[in-house]
């Protein structure tokens, strides 16, 4: 069992891990803000005192929004492309600005709900118990 879940001797309902992770809400209690910036996870929950030290999400959100945003994107600009042969200048007024977009708005979503998920399933970092 993780340190995180140790420590946690309160009783809450259960929150919907989706739900809490994609509003950027605590995983325990699913009311006190996980985010104290745009991307920055806060020290603990305002409303029920979680320690968020636990939470990493590593580049797992930023592997997922490369995948994602570049199919969509890529895909998208090859049918553009092949369609309306626009000029490239369009390309780049057009596709920059929306990746951006699209981008940072994926990030702060799929971060959060990875570090929602990895509460509710105690995800930690792999350990190596030696035997005496």
């Amino acid at each position: 069992m993780s340190d995180h879940q140790d420590r946690d001797t309160a009783r809450w309902a259960p929150v919907d891990p989706v739900r809490a992770g994609l509003s950027g809400r605590c995983p325990r209690c699913g009311e006190g803000r996980l985010f104290k910036g745009f991307l920055a996870v806060g020290d603990h929950c305002g409303n029920c005192g979680l320690d968020y030290s636990f939470a990493d999400a590593g580049d797992g959100p930023a592997v997922f929004v490369i995948l994602i945003i570049g199919f969509l994107v890529v895909g998208l600009a090859l049918w553009m492309e092949v369609t309306l042969n626009p000029p490239l200048w369009v390309h780049f007024m057009l596709w920059v600005p929306l990746i951006l977009a699209l981008g940072l708005t994926a990030l702060r979503l799929i971060k959060g709900l990875m570090i929602v998920l990895q509460y509710r399933n105690q995800a930690a970092e792999g350990r190596i118990e030696e035997r005496e």
